[in-house]
């Protein structure tokens, strides 16, 4: 809930409409009536008339706690915040001229950031003379892509901008 939103709902005295839709504390409907008797009932139980559908014809409002209220909320606020997750775009450096070795190393850790859900950026830097031979990188590129098959896709075709080839991998 927004702080728009929070200043949205309205409570007792706030409610300005002829009539609404009242909802008991129970949880039970209670009828369309008239705004003075909703808020004799809510005042009659010790409790506030909250305003839960203003958009509703007639509106809809709830005998509740409003403190109690605008604790559960909060809750509901903190573990959707806490269960958001970010997703980071991790970058794997090679070069055209990569041993077997080093590229299963490399393809390891690329598995690794893809299972953690997060995205991976594969480059090949070319440097010197290495830049007349761009289907090298292309080659080492769609290597790990297809190595990578099982795990993730190719968001990103490989493209060489500059003196750097990449492309990017999403998890599956």
């Amino acid at each position: 809930m927004t702080a728009i939103q929070k200043q949205r709902v309205r409570v007792n005295e706030q409610i300005r409409v002829p009539e609404v839709r009242l909802i008991g504390a129970d949880g039970n409907q209670v009828g369309v009536m008239p705004i003075k008797e909703a808020l004799a009932l809510a005042e009659e139980a010790h409790l506030d008339l909250v305003e839960i559908a203003p958009q509703a014809s007639p509106p809809v409002c709830r005998v509740m706690d409003y403190g109690k209220f605008k604790y559960q909320q909060s809750k509901k606020q903190q573990e959707a915040r806490r269960r958001q997750t970010t997703i980071q775009v991790k970058e794997i450096k090679v070069r055209p001229k990569i041993e077997e070795h080093d590229m299963a190393f490399k393809l390891k850790n690329s598995r690794r950031f893809l299972a953690d859900g997060d995205k991976v950026k594969i480059s090949v830097i070319f440097r010197g003379r290495e830049i007349a031979h761009p289907d090298r990188g292309y080659r080492i590129l769609t290597q790990m892509a297809e190595a990578l098959a099982d795990v993730g896709g190719v968001e990103q075709a490989p493209r060489l901008e500059g003196r750097n080839m990449s492309m990017i991998v999403t998890p599956k």
